[in-house]
């Protein structure tokens, strides 16, 4: 059985002041909930706007974009406490330790002390940073700044969570890690959406996709059928075999 959607994007475009060409053009896509879901294209495609509008960041310049709880729509007041978004840029204080990033942010999203105390030291275990959770994080490992990266953005358990670039830089034991934590998220009901230029963890990771090149969608669905579709071996074969071979800038 279909899974109900979360999200709704319809005819949703962009275009920045200063450009004379759309970033995205007439946008539509379906994403339901339980899912792990890859936005995926080439540098320029416009993913990062795409996730940039549908976290609330910045205003679409045409269309709209529902989101659905329990099968309710949901305000976008009630959105900003329902998403979690994880950047690709460090979002902490590097001055400030593990525990101290994530006590601040939990407050912010007001959950009570003792359930910020379990929630916190939860994540510092299950992500491999307790011994290390009262060191300031700038003194910390590439792939420790990618967990507690991860951590901040999902300490206030979101029933969607957004991650743009999530392993981008760290070891392949970092890699691993992080994957396997979110596919226990997943499991757990919260519906990803995700985008990465690792294609292999992309196939790994992603029941669906949709494929993003010059603001465009050139391809939407469930991988295996596109791989079918497509006649290809991989996504990253059809990754290529859609957006051709030349360089992006």
């Amino acid at each position: 059985m279909t899974e109900p959607v979360c999200i709704e994007i319809q005819h949703v475009s962009k275009r920045y002041k200063s450009s004379q060409e759309d970033s995205l053009s007439g946008i539509n896509l379906k994403i339901h909930c339980g899912d792990v879901f890859g936005l995926l294209g080439p540098n320029g495609a416009g993913k990062t706007t795409l996730i940039s509008i549908l976290c609330g960041i910045i205003p679409a310049s045409t269309g709209e974009v529902n989101y659905y709880i329990d099968g309710s729509r949901i305000s976008d007041n009630e959105r900003k406490s329902r998403i979690g978004f994880v950047p690709q840029e460090y979002a902490f204080y590097q001055e400030l330790s593990a525990r101290q990033n994530l006590d601040y942010f939990g407050a912010m999203y007001n959950i009570p002390k003792k359930d910020l105390k379990t929630r916190r030291e939860h994540l510092l275990e299950v992500l491999g940073l307790e011994k290390s959770a009262d060191k300031k994080v700038g003194t910390f490992s590439g792939g420790m700044k990618r967990r507690i990266n991860l951590a901040i953005g999902i300490i206030h358990e979101p029933a969607i969570l957004f991650l743009d670039e999530p392993t981008v830089g760290v070891d392949v034991q970092s890699r691993n890690a992080i994957i396997r934590y979110l596919q226990q998220v997943n499991q757990a009901g919260t519906t990803i959406i995700y985008t990465s230029h690792h294609m292999s963890e992309a196939e790994e990771f992603c029941k669906h996709i949709a494929l993003i090149d010059h603001g465009k969608v050139i391809a939407n669905g469930e991988l295996k059928m596109l791989k079918v579709q497509n006649a290809v071996s991989s996504l990253q074969s059809l990754f290529i075999k859609l957006t051709g071979e030349a360089y992006r800038d």
